[in-house]
């Protein structure tokens, strides 16, 4: 059986609920099993926001992760410092560096840090930080394979139909900027 599993968390506004529809939808469309399962407080935006991301070629049987995550996504420190000890020997862990730092942690021996100044790159590239998400999205993309990168295109058009439509431009871009920075630094 091929699962992945993974945990993105951050502050409530900052796209991490987002960042899992996104590969949870993908990895629907691959035609996969999927599980998505947010978790966030009442204040949401600036409170604490993560969510539960399985992708798997059999059935899921449960929709939590409380340890041996695959892949641990944290766009800022709190998050980090949260998570960090549920990444499985030999997962990923991806961080917003801009935002947090491994530095006082005592990551486990074999997991894999890839740590990408997303909101900087969101800014070089769009004027501001909004779409640090998709940059981060991307990194996480080419690090784990958890999904392939070549549906991303019916992917967006899914997520971000109708109305959104015109966010897809800018939101693809902000992926290729992060897929390639990992492509360069894994």
């Amino acid at each position: 059986m091929n699962t992945f599993s993974s945990i993105i968390a951050g502050f409530g506004g900052q796209g991490s609920l987002l960042m899992g529809k996104i590969m949870a939808y993908s990895g629907m469309l691959e035609g996969k099993e999927v599980s998505w399962c947010p978790s966030y407080g009442p204040e949401m935006r600036g409170g604490t926001a993560n969510v539960n991301v399985i992708i798997s070629d059999e059935g899921i049987g449960s929709p939590v992760i409380t340890k041996d995550a695959d892949c641990v996504v944290a766009l800022n420190q709190p998050s980090l410092d949260k998570f960090a000890p549920v990444v499985k020997d030999g997962g990923s862990l991806v961080i917003n560096a801009d935002l947090c730092s491994v530095e006082h942690l005592n990551v486990k021996e074999g997991i894999k840090v890839l740590e990408v100044p997303a909101n900087r790159m969101a800014t070089e590239a769009f004027g501001g930080s909004k779409l640090a998400n998709l940059v981060m999205l991307g990194a996480v993309v080419y690090a784990t394979n958890a999904v392939k990168v070549d549906g991303m295109d019916d992917t967006f058009a899914h997520v971000f139909e109708g109305g959104k439509a015109k966010f897809i431009p800018d939101n693809k871009k902000a992926f290729e900027l992060g897929y390639n920075f990992a492509k360069e630094h894994c």
